[in-house]
């Protein structure tokens, strides 16, 4: 079995999955959105003193499994540095104590093999990975090889969701508040702007929409002064836009690329919205539509378990002594290293 532990952001996260069956025979995920949410988002130190509470709270669970360990695997990059040390501390006291290698996991790729959680991978496929961090468009050819072919030049998807909730006083995580509002709403009441329209480039932007969501808040009165209708209506209204921008610029991808296969993955796949979207996009193009179980959309350690089982069967493991964080957010077009 290898034990995997999550800890890039705001989830503290541990699973432990069988080698040979890819089973996952232990997982559970500690939230913070509860404590992070009087802020409107994720405070860094903060997070990383409830994930030393948290992550040992968890690992004493899984003592049970430590005789049938074979391997550590624990996210290294990308995140938020005093969060992923924490994650890094634990793997690397637990792979020396018990004597085992330790996996180095990329959270990105973590999120691609949430798609082939107790299942065989499946690829070459394309990849939209929209997350709180995130908002890229990946070739995924293999195990090695993985090139970003679009990516955002500023805000990502879910960051853009969170800072538009927060305008209109929503809440915290925004995600799912913007788009239960949504479906109260008319998308059509706000002219939005749909970022990059007019522009050859491949590639996303959402600061300017984010702007855009901003001054109709304040056209409205504010958010203490808004109605419900007008926050649902606006929700409706931004979630339009960034679906639009989102399928024109996949589809100047589809245009170009013959793999078939194509998948969601991320925080903000989950919204069902965007989904459905992409589903009509697919079928015009004659692609398969891809999409990890709900459970597994936001940061959780079983995706990370499940790229470790492919790692460790190329043994790509590291010296305990030499582990080190990539706390890198954003990444330019080139490869997923």
């Amino acid at each position: 079995m290898i034990l995997s532990i999550e800890s890039s952001c705001d989830d503290s996260a541990i699973a432990i999955t069988e080698i040979d069956t890819k089973k996952i025979l232990y997982h559970k995920k500690i939230s913070q959105e509860a404590e992070h949410c009087v802020y409107g988002g994720v405070v860094p130190e903060l997070a990383s003193r409830l994930h030393a509470v948290a992550l040992p709270e968890i690992l004493a669970e899984t003592k049970p499994y430590f005789s049938q360990l074979k391997a550590i695997a624990v996210t290294n990059q990308p995140g938020l540095g005093v969060t992923l040390l924490e994650g890094i501390a634990m793997a690397k006291t637990l792979a020396v104590l018990l004597n085992i290698p330790l996996l180095p996991i990329h959270h990105l790729k973590g999120h691609i093999y949430s798609l082939f959680i107790e299942k065989d991978s499946l690829l070459p496929l394309l990849v939209l990975l929209i997350s709180g961090g995130h908002t890229q468009v990946i070739r995924v050819e293999s195990f090695e090889r993985m090139e970003i072919l679009a990516t955002s030049m500023d805000d990502s998807i879910g960051e853009s969701f969170d800072k538009c909730a927060k305008m209109m006083g929503l809440g915290y995580p925004g995600g799912p508040l913007v788009e239960a509002l949504a479906k109260e709403g008319d998308e059509d009441r706000f002219d939005l702007p749909v970022p990059l329209r007019n522009s050859p480039l491949i590639a996303f932007s959402l600061s300017g929409l984010k702007n855009a969501v901003r001054l109709k808040v304040e056209a409205c009165g504010g958010k203490e002064n808004m109605s419900h209708q007008d926050r649902a209506d606006l929700c409706a209204s931004f979630q339009k836009a960034v679906k639009l921008h989102l399928l024109q610029k996949s589809k100047k991808i589809f245009e170009k690329e013959d793999i078939k296969d194509f998948a969601i993955v991320g925080g903000a796949s989950a919204n069902q919205y965007i989904r459905d979207a992409y589903q009509g996009l697919c079928a015009k193009f004659g692609k398969t539509l891809h999409v990890a179980p709900l459970e597994y959309c936001s940061d959780n350690a079983a995706m990370i378990g499940r790229y470790a089982l492919d790692a460790y069967a190329k043994e790509l493991f590291i010296d305990p002594d030499i582990i080190d964080i990539v706390s890198t957010k954003k990444q330019c077009s080139g490869m997923l290293l």
